[in-house]
């Protein structure tokens, strides 16, 4: 049975909890936070108000990291260097000489790490990657991709309303999309760029550039309560891949109507292709997974991470 320790009870981990908590072969045994209250509901953890204690007094095979951005690097490293297995919520830094940092410490110690960029185990956008590398309607010729809310009012501190600390919508919501493109599609040139930044909203357009095809991308922390919404639409040489609407549908030029791949309740009779599932719980699976087994954490590599932080640096 695999130790795991959490640090920063905020509201990701609200997703990670649960995960830990249904797997069989993982115990989720301490929590630490500097808010007493974020642990009120947790009376069966050991429970931290201090980093340093929790790794002095606890044998942990894996600590997942839900901090603010501005820590995770640091954290990562200090566990390491301990000998714990890491996964940390994204993005590893807003620094790119923070993934060498990292990487190197984990190598040095002989741990796993791994960055949680939970697309590359969201199921619509897995399929949208078997569909691109297996050709199947062709080649890709356009995509966009949206990922659109509301400016956040819950952070603790409001450190993502703090440039330094959070990067703001590059590093927050857009990077989400980037590096599912970085993973699926290699390494983009920027086309077009804009941004709107006011002291209370922050909004990006980028236009990609992949040699054969381009991806139009929008990223939004609007100044009002707008519903969040994350979507996409990648026109192929016989079809339309899109998921808008919560539905993942393909149109395609064999037939009228679009398939539709979106889990349909119990009794319905549509297409059930794909599984309603928690892409939280995945990447946390996968890497529990690695380090049960020893195997190389490959679905997020450095030069990926590396990569996304020089284009994000540079927009």
């Amino acid at each position: 049975m695999l130790k795991v320790g959490l640090v920063g009870v905020g509201g990701i981990s609200g997703a990670h909890i649960p995960a830990w908590e249904a797997m069989e072969d993982a115990e989720l045994v301490a929590l630490c936070d500097i808010r007493s209250e974020r642990m009120e509901n947790y009376q069966s953890k050991r429970c931290y108000l201090d980093f340093d204690e929790m790794l002095e007094n606890e044998e942990l095979d894996i600590l997942d990291i839900c901090l603010p951005t501005y820590l995770h690097a640091d954290f990562a490293v200090k566990a390491m260097e301990k000998g714990i297995n890491v996964v940390t919520e994204k993005p590893i830094s807003l620094k790119e000489e923070d993934v060498e940092r990292v990487y190197s410490t984990a190598a040095k110690n002989n741990v796993k790490f791994m960055v949680a960029q939970v697309l590359r185990f969201w199921p619509e956008y897995e399929v949208l990657k078997e569909i691109y590398d297996t050709q199947k309607y062709g080649k890709l010729l356009s995509g966009t991709m949206l990922r659109l809310g509301g400016y956040p009012r819950w952070s603790w501190d409001n450190w993502m309303m703090d440039e330094k600390r959070s990067g703001l919508v590059p590093f927050d919501l857009h990077i989400h999309d980037l590096d599912f493109m970085v993973y699926a599609f290699g390494k983009p040139e920027v086309n077009f760029q804009y941004r709107s930044k006011l002291p209370n909203q922050d909004f990006i357009s980028v236009s990609y550039n992949f040699g054969d095809f381009s991806v139009n991308c929008e990223s939004s922390w609007y100044a009002i309560r707008y519903p969040f919404t994350a979507e996409f639409r990648f026109q192929f040489e016989k079809a339309v891949v899109a998921w808008e609407n919560d539905e993942m549908k393909i149109y395609t030029t064999e037939q009228d109507e679009p398939i539709n791949l979106t889990q349909q309740a119990e009794g319905d009779t549509g297409n059930i292709n794909l599984p309603k599932s928690d892409a939280y719980a995945n990447e946390l699976i996968y890497f529990k997974d690695c380090v049960k087994n020893n195997l190389p954490v490959e679905k997020v590599k450095a030069d990926e991470l590396e990569c996304v932080l020089k284009i994000l640096n540079n927009l």
